[in-house]
């Protein structure tokens, strides 16, 4: 199918005139696009940014906030815990993997601390405070939440600490984030074009030389010594996803719109090379303070990991390993617990006094549920879990009435449109980068004059995510690309 606008890049002899010229020539302006552009000018060098919609932010800005950091930050220490470098990358890499970029994981865990410093000395403000329960986004201003760190089996892996810092907001603090870092932008002699969209590269030989932005229906040629994709996944391109992820497909999508994967695309026009394609962020439609007060089942009544990981992990294993066909099972209790403000709305869809009944209704085999809660309430007598070994705090023998609640009928969160399919979801797989941001090639060579941070690459990630690895690594990483591209 031939694309109506041309991704293949252009020839720079085919160029007649360039509207401008810059070192370093930004593409999205997301926190990965504003982090290059600030490291960038601080470097000396002459910035552009092209951002397709009319102000900065992307699907940055309408994140939760959270920024996955650690290595004993003040937040940390304020809040009365210990950690260390050694022990912040050993829970990525089991919980990002299997084959989470190793390099990328060491770099970032070790370079934490002085991450954290620089946010702050950009404006952007973390409470010392600590949100104490499982949840997706507290429903405080709290600035440091746990993120399974002291969950099973990660405890046997590394020593537990919450690295979750939250952009202090009300509500979501994603738009806190980008205010503060195009703040910091706008303080700078950083040149920004909204309204422009490019299309395509321009090379001059196997070198990146700049870019073709459309703007209200008009090509405008951009010549830089570096350029550097910030353009976001492909979530939003149902052909990428169905060619790349077909389990993501019919699924909600958690962006603004326009991560359409055009850098992807650009970047593969030059013969760039991708990894962990496949792979996806799936934010599942459920409570998590409900679900660790019980447990999640699949659809022949079974019990298929720890209730009280991070919920993005139980919503991969929901859709890869069971197709969402899973359910939340629950007491009257265990309902009444969660805080009417942390329900986000979610009633249960089916009510019955016997387990029997419940299975029943749900249309599971005869005696399926009855023999997983059983089970789980002859250990949970005791404060034990043999079987997943949930945290001795959420366990206790459910009791009738009991109640089931449908994942794939989604739910509505708060500053959310919902989840379809029980589930919203984004990519993680994109560009190979190195750990200053070169895009690499089909042979594992630099392209030279091009660079590429955040969602658009894979960065930390393969077929884990926790939440804070995208914040944290579209800025710390968009620092290095914005860094090496200055160097040009």
């Amino acid at each position: 199918m031939r694309r109506a606008t041309p991704v293949a890049p252009l020839d720079v002899r085919e160029v007649e005139a360039f509207d401008t010229e810059t070192d370093v020539l930004v593409v999205g302006y997301g926190c990965a696009g504003a982090a290059a552009a600030l490291e960038a000018t601080a470097a000396g060098r002459d910035v552009t940014i092209l951002e397709r919609a009319s102000g900065g932010g992307g699907s940055s800005a309408l994140s939760g906030g959270e920024m996955y950091l650690g290595g004993g930050t003040p937040v940390q220490a304020a809040c009365g815990f210990e950690d260390s470098a050694d022990d912040m990358e050993a829970y990525l890499l089991a919980a990002l993997g299997p084959d989470a970029d190793a390099e990328k994981v060491g770099l970032y865990a070790r370079e934490s601390l002085d991450h954290y410093r620089w946010l702050v000395e950009h404006g952007v403000p973390f409470k010392p405070s600590l949100w104490d329960s499982p949840t997706w986004v507290p429903p405080t201003d709290d600035g440091l939440m746990w993120l399974g760190e002291n969950a099973w089996p990660y405890t046997e892996i590394a020593r537990p600490a919450p690295r979750g810092h939250r952009v202090t907001s009300e509500g979501f603090g994603g738009k806190v984030l980008m205010a503060k870092l195009i703040d910091a932008v706008s303080h700078t002699p950083a040149d920004v074009h909204t309204d422009t969209y490019a299309t395509r590269l321009i090379v001059d030989g196997e070198r990146v030389v700049g870019a073709v932005g459309r703007r209200y229906g008009t090509d405008h040629y951009y010549r830089a010594g570096a350029v550097v994709l910030t353009t976001g996944g492909f979530a939003d391109n149902s052909d990428m996803v169905a060619e790349h992820a077909p389990q993501l497909v019919g699924l909600g999508v958690n962006s603004d719109g326009s991560d359409d994967g055009r850098g992807i695309l650009m970047a593969q026009a030059v013969r760039a090379a991708v990894r962990h394609m496949s792979a996806g962020q799936v934010g599942i439609s459920l409570v998590p303070g409900m679900m660790v007060r019980g447990m999640i089942v699949n659809h022949v009544g079974q019990r298929f990991l720890n209730e009280d990981v991070y919920p993005g992990l139980v919503g991969q294993a929901a859709l890869y390993g069971q197709k969402l066909r899973v359910w939340v099972i629950l007491d009257e209790k265990a309902y009444e617990e969660v805080p009417e403000n942390e329900r986000w709305g979610v009633q249960p869809h089916v009510v019955a006094e016997t387990l029997a009944e419940l299975e029943q209704q749900i249309g599971m085999p005869e005696g399926a549920l009855e023999t997983t809660v059983g089970e789980y309430n002859r250990h949970a007598a005791n404060g034990e879990d043999p079987y997943f070994h949930k945290a001795a705090r959420w366990l206790r023998p459910l009791e009738p009435p009991f109640a089931a609640i449908d994942v794939r009928r989604g739910m509505t969160p708060p500053e959310d449109g919902g989840a379809d399919g029980g589930a919203a979801v984004f990519t993680i797989g994109g560009l190979r980068t190195t750990v200053d941001g070169h895009v690499l090639d089909l042979d594992g060579a630099p392209i030279p004059g091009l660079f590429a941070a955040g969602r658009a690459t894979s960065g930390l990630h393969a077929w884990g995510y926790v939440s804070g690895t995208s914040l944290g690594d579209g800025t710390y990483f968009g620092r290095r690309a914005g860094v090496a591209a200055a160097d040009q």
